[in-house]
């Protein structure tokens, strides 16, 4: 399923960056493209960092 329509980014690819290590919208932007259009996909990711993102790094914090 596509996340960001805008850069046609899909789901996993959202979850791979960051598994990666992306742990806010620029940096997830940066890794995969996702929400670097309109924006209106910042939501969602941010639902993907809270679920993929170990535990004790805090959401929103940059590498």
């Amino acid at each position: 399923m596509y996340v960001c329509i805008c850069a046609r980014v899909r789901e996993c690819e959202v979850r791979a960056a960051v598994r990666g290590g992306a742990r806010c919208e620029d940096t997830v932007g940066e890794a995969c493209g996702a929400g670097t259009g309109c924006g209106s996909c910042h939501p969602r990711i941010a639902e993907i960092i809270d679920a993929e993102a170990p535990a004790n790094t805090p959401v929103g914090a940059a590498r």
